[in-house]
């Protein structure tokens, strides 16, 4: 168990310490997609979504969630977060459409804020889900994943 980092020497959890760490300025970009039909399109540029704009609900929610990181990851230091934005994009597909969610975190910290961003693109899609169900119930949450970070000892991380 000496191997793992979140594991102490009894082999139990344990929080990494990071006091010896460097302040760097980190960033960090995740995206998740959701299907949905048609109708819940329709009913989105219409206005027909009674609880109301699904992807302003999001956008709240998603920035809710990159700041709770640390309340609902066990591992996770809270981080003072200096900036969480939210992008929404819908896309044309085969069968209805795709709204692409991106989240781009940043701070000032010893700690990347990869989980931060993750964390808020997942929110933001099950909050859109949410509003939405009751016009249809077959969206799909699909792939979520760490776009970009940078920063930190590791430096700079791009998805290909």
């Amino acid at each position: 168990m000496n191997n793992f980092t979140h594991w102490n020497e009894e082999g139990r959890p344990k929080m990494v310490d990071i006091s010896a760490k460097e302040v760097t300025t980190r960033t960090a970009i995740a995206r998740s997609t959701i299907t949905l039909s048609d109708a819940v399109y329709e009913a989105i540029q219409q206005g027909g979504i009674k609880k109301g704009d699904p992807t302003q609900v999001a956008q709240i929610a998603g920035i809710m969630g990159a700041k709770k990181t640390a309340d609902i990851i066990p591992m996770c230091h809270p981080i003072m977060l200096q900036g969480t934005d939210l992008q929404f994009d819908y896309e044309k597909a085969e069968h209805g459409y795709e709204l692409h969610i991106q989240a781009t975190v940043k701070c000032s910290g010893k700690t990347g804020v990869e989980m931060e961003a993750l964390t808020a693109v997942s929110i933001a899609a099950l909050t859109f889900y949410d509003m939405c169900k009751a016009v249809d119930k077959t969206m799909v949450i699909k792939e979520t994943y760490l776009v970009e970070k940078t920063g930190g000892k590791s430096g700079t991380f791009v998805h290909k």
